[in-house]
């Protein structure tokens, strides 16, 4: 696996840190050149040289009025030009959306070509990412604007590229494989099909810049729909690039509209052209205030508290460790399925889990991007929301607690040391406490508890008041509890098993929360027929009528 090369002192190189610390040790020999659909350098975006971001919208490529600067999260230039549509300028966006008709651009009986069309798409984009220059220029671009390990930016270009291999082929068309029931009389027949919305809009966060909205994007398409697509301005330049690669692999340009605007324009333009559907994968406040907006023609992949519960048996203690640590503090915690709880069964507290779990949390440096900026949350407001826990009876500080140091990470984002809490269950699970210590931080910060035996019902408590149910994970060989605690709780991705985890979802099981109407996966078929497709019945009835039918009295 590729590593970075260090680029020297951060406080003395944070300059060279950002522009010139991203390349992976040399296992291939790199092109000098980007691949030939790219529209920039990855190794020359700085402030000196600052890349571009248009919009895409009716098959052109755009630049709009206005522009916002997005800064370099390691060092606060501005490195990179994104255009900003105005609320007075979404009209061209908003009639591309209106052309789309509610039968989409391809069902099962009209437009079947697309199907082999966006098959072929797949196929070629697949093998594209697959080329190492090609996967080592978007894992780089990944870590430019949202700073991760190589590793951890390499591993979303890989699932990419696995799910677009995935539905190569013919495998697109049989997304939409319909079936029938016979009728009640000689003519008759049911027929089931998955049917597209049409018109649709995603909205795509910062921390995967390329998977999620990627993902939802062809799914979108392979069911017959046309989406405009919004991916968080800081990090949009990666999709992009991406729509880009699709047009060298001949995805057609009128297919989708990329858009990058605020919030408040991105609300009226959905207001205005009023998508059939619209999938939101971000924070859980906006996603309700979409849902209202949009009279519940949403789907949601919002934010999640993420717990993980330690059973009875004990083993396996560095193996524990070092997935706890991972799934705490990978990508500094920015990860929608990361661990947020974890709650230990007395068994594991004379283990040596929490010292290997420092241990391990304290080698992660900003050197290498195993930890590093904090793109939603200030370093001021995690302080500040660790004093108040602290505050806590019984509350204690396990590791962490403190600023990074030697940085010049902007003050708008946060640089915060690998972090964990303990607070008592009985005390968290107090009326007054229990909202503060189940708050989400989109950082490097997790809750550490422990319980006794007869105290697992307390815990399942504390789950089950929980408001966000994505991901967990149930760490126990011991049948009995796994059966106990899986039967007793809802997260929609659940690990079970001493190997269980709370992220590193690939793309071949489905990702995505659970009791909730509105809840959207990713992934598989089933979460792509689920969320960007509906069910259509038409029947069939063209007889023969009866011999010597005649009408019959009325009723």
């Amino acid at each position: 696996m590729h590593r970075l090369i260090c680029c020297g002192e951060i406080r003395a190189g944070a300059r060279r840190l950002a522009s010139n610390c991203f390349s992976p040790s040399s296992s291939f020999t790199r092109s000098l050149h980007s691949p030939p659909f790219a529209t920039i350098a990855v190794e020359e975006i700085s402030g000196s040289h600052p890349a571009e971001v248009h919009n895409l919208v009716q098959g052109d490529w755009k630049a709009s009025a206005n522009s916002n600067w997005v800064p370099d999260p390691l060092n606060g230039e501005p490195f990179i030009k994104v255009a900003n549509v105005q609320e007075a300028e979404i009209k061209p966006f908003v009639e591309s959306l209106s052309k789309c008709p509610k039968y989409g651009l391809h069902n099962p009986l009209r437009g079947q070509e697309r199907y082999l069309l966006l098959g072929d798409v797949s196929t070629k984009a697949a093998h594209m990412l697959a080329q190492p220059e090609v996967a080592d220029f978007f894992a780089r671009l990944i870590q430019r604007v949202s700073p991760k390990s190589y590793k951890q930016a390499l591993g979303e270009v890989h699932i990419t590229q696995k799910f677009l291999e995935n539905f190569s082929g013919d495998q697109v068309r049989f997304l939409a494989r319909s079936f029938a029931v016979p009728g009640n009389h000689l003519g008759q027949q049911s027929y089931g099909y998955r049917w597209p919305y049409g018109p649709v809009a995603i909205i795509a966060p910062f921390n995967y810049p390329l998977e999620i909205p990627l993902l939802q994007l062809m799914g979108a398409l392979y069911m017959g729909n046309k989406p405009t697509l919004k991916v968080d301005s800081k990090v949009s330049i990666v999709m992009e690039q991406m729509l880009r690669l699709l047009h060298y692999c001949e995805l057609p340009k009128e297919d989708v509209d990329f858009i990058n605007s605020d919030g408040v324009t991105m609300n009226k333009f959905l207001l205005e052209v009023k998508p059939k559907m619209t999938l939101f994968t971000g924070s859980s406040r906006v996603a309700e205030k979409l849902a209202a907006d949009l009279k519940g023609r949403i789907r949601l992949e919002d934010a999640g508290f993420d717990w993980k519960i330690l059973g009875p048996d004990v083993q396996k203690v560095d193996y524990v460790a070092w997935v706890c640590d991972q799934d705490a503090y990978a990508c500094s915690g920015q990860k929608c399925s990361a661990q947020s709880i974890l709650f230990m069964h007395e068994n594991w507290v004379s283990s040596e889990l929490i010292p290997k779990m420092q241990s391990l949390a304290e080698r992660r440096k900003l050197e290498d991007l195993t930890i590093g900026p904090v793109l939603t949350v200030t370093t001021e407001s995690m302080l500040e929301h660790i004093d108040k826990l602290l505050g806590i009876p019984g509350s204690k500080l396990l590791f962490g607690g403190e600023a990074l140091e030697n940085h010049s990470i902007p003050k708008i984002y946060g640089a915060l040391k690998p972090t964990a809490l303990f607070i008592p269950l009985t005390e968290m699970l107090k009326s007054n406490n229990f909202d503060l210590v189940t708050k989400e931080i989109f950082g490097p910060f997790q809750i550490v508890t422990d319980y006794k035996q007869d105290q697992l019902m307390m815990v399942l408590d504390a789950c089950e008041r929980m408001h966000s149910h994505l991901t967990a994970a149930v760490v126990s060989n011991d049948p009995l509890f796994l059966q106990e605690v899986l039967g007793k709780s809802v997260n929609g991705t659940t690990y079970a098993g001493i190997r269980a985890r709370t992220t590193g979802a690939p793309q071949n099981h489905w990702f995505g929360p659970a009791g909730d109407p509105r809840c959207a996966g990713i992934g598989t078929p089933e979460a792509i027929k689920l969320v960007w497709s509906c069910h259509r019945e038409i029947i069939y009835d063209i007889g023969p009528l009866p011999q010597h039918w005649e009408i019959p009295s009325a009723t």
